[in-house]
């Protein structure tokens, strides 16, 4: 069961495990036994996956977050080329940062316009 959740929770938590799952999920488990995902919850007519991750995952592992940030843009990045042109598009953008290193999660959604183009992030149980 996931309960709903705001990403900058992640802020000064430390993580023991942080997994990609496909271009679909990713988990982060804390030291102090909480667990998130960043997903997306699929109904019918949209898509929406991890487009790129920009770091390593590992630099989120053993130290404290120093930064967890999302941010929104239903505009292309500079330089993204489509191979078509969706009805309608959201990028959501997560930024954390550790002593260790920064990690940049780019997830892209896209429908008809009527669906759903967010990516949840919630704790598990």
């Amino acid at each position: 069961m996931y309960e709903r959740h705001q990403f900058a929770e992640l802020q000064g938590k430390t993580c023991t495990r942080v997994e990609q799952i496909g271009d679909a999920q990713i988990e982060f488990d804390c030291e102090d036994g909480t667990r998130f995902a960043l997903f997306h919850s699929q109904d019918c007519c949209e898509t929406v996956v991890v487009e790129s991750v920009t770091g390593d995952l590992s630099d989120l592992v053993g130290t404290p977050i120093l930064l967890a940030e999302e941010a929104t843009s239903e505009e292309d990045p500079p330089g993204y080329k489509h191979k078509y042109q969706p009805e309608s598009q959201t990028w959501t953008f997560y930024k954390l940062r550790t002593i260790k290193g920064s990690v940049d999660i780019r997830w892209h959604g896209e429908s008809n316009g009527y669906y759903s183009e967010t990516v949840d992030f919630e704790k598990l149980d």
